[in-house]
């Protein structure tokens, strides 16, 4: 076993793409994206969620 090719990448996202569809593959990129995010601030030991800090920022 070495390192993953180009081909094994494409066979992979050819994969993902049938599995999933078009149209759901922005949606659990923007949902894993937003759990990055989360998880970031929580190890830099913020404590607020973002949405109590929005409206913290309207009062």
């Amino acid at each position: 076993m070495g390192r993953m090719g180009p081909t094994e990448w494409i066979l992979i996202l050819a994969v993902i793409l049938l599995m999933f569809g078009g149209k759901k593959i922005p949606e659990l990129m923007k949902g894993l994206g937003n759990g990055i995010n989360e998880f970031k601030k929580a190890s830099k030991g913020e404590d607020q969620p973002a949405d109590s800090k929005k409206e913290e920022e309207t009062k």
